[in-house]
């Protein structure tokens, strides 16, 4: 299964209220290039921007940087998922 895209959670966030990505900056108070990277997948949410989502859309922080670091750790797992099954887990050769 695909990881949530936080952009895709973004954008489904907007639709209902009727918000361009430039009307949420401007609640927001960030350039409204923040938001529309964001939205376009071209940068990750980062702490400063969760806390501010949060606030717009009633939500938590961690709601959105959960997504982020989900969508981060799926994208690493299909990079590298070969080299991570080569890796002995250490306390197994300690035991």
């Amino acid at each position: 299964m695909l990881p949530c895209i936080p952009a895709k959670f973004f954008e489904k966030s907007l639709l209902p209220l009727g918000l361009s990505s430039g009307a949420l900056a401007k609640a927001c108070g960030v350039p409204r290039t923040r938001m529309e990277r964001l939205s376009n997948e071209e940068t990750a949410v980062t702490a400063d921007t969760a806390l501010r989502l949060s606030r717009a859309f009633g939500t938590s922080p961690e709601l959105w940087l959960n997504l982020q670091t989900d969508y981060d750790i799926q994208t690493a797992k299909r990079q590298i998922g070969k080299a991570l099954a080569k890796i002995e887990p250490i306390a197994t050769k300690a035991a």
